[in-house]
């Protein structure tokens, strides 16, 4: 897999880490997925070019749902170091964000993107808000495979760690609705 140097982690890629130590019975993720976010925690980590925003919004969303233990997972451990190196990021690695309302003044304008999960515009929003435009790590909201169209057009990129099970979970949600 060819991961980036430097990038933003939806908290779904830790998250989906976590299942290889705690087995969720209701999850249909398949184990290349989970092995895929291990790697790609694991490269993110060992790189230090994890991007966030400067208002820790981010950290704060990982907080709310990975152990700060940094155990018994993948996730957890990403957690961890996230706590214990967030700070010590460069300044370029720490991007300000406005929030406005429910969304950001650096989330793109787009029409594709009118509808796009409020609580998910903060990633897109650092992304766009970087000088780099860093891509965004995605393994298991089906949601994004339909905006990453309209997302490549503003320039920002998504790489899909599980490709096929974001596609095929995508096009079953766009059926039922």
């Amino acid at each position: 897999m060819n991961l980036p140097k430097k990038c933003l982690v939806d908290t779904n890629v830790p998250k989906t880490a976590n299942l290889a130590t705690k087995p969720d019975p209701d999850s249909d993720v398949p184990d290349e997925c989970v092995l895929a976010c291990i790697e790609a925690i694991e490269h993110v980590i060992k790189k230090g070019g994890l991007i966030v925003d400067a208002g820790n919004e981010i950290y704060d969303e990982y907080r709310q749902q990975l152990s700060m233990k940094g155990q018994p997972g993948v996730g957890d451990r990403f957690m961890k170091w996230v706590h214990d190196n967030c700070w010590g990021l460069p300044d370029s690695n720490r991007v300000t964000i406005t929030r406005n309302g429910d969304t950001y003044d650096e989330f793109p304008i787009h029409d594709g993107l009118v509808d796009f999960d409020k609580s998910d515009r903060k990633f897109v929003a650092t992304a766009n808000a970087h000088k780099n435009k860093p891509p965004i790590l995605q393994a298991t909201d089906n949601k994004w495979w339909g905006w990453k169209d309209s997302l490549a057009e503003v320039g920002i990129t998504v790489h899909f760690l599980c490709p096929e099970y974001s596609k095929i979970k995508y096009v079953k949600f766009a059926v039922k609705s």
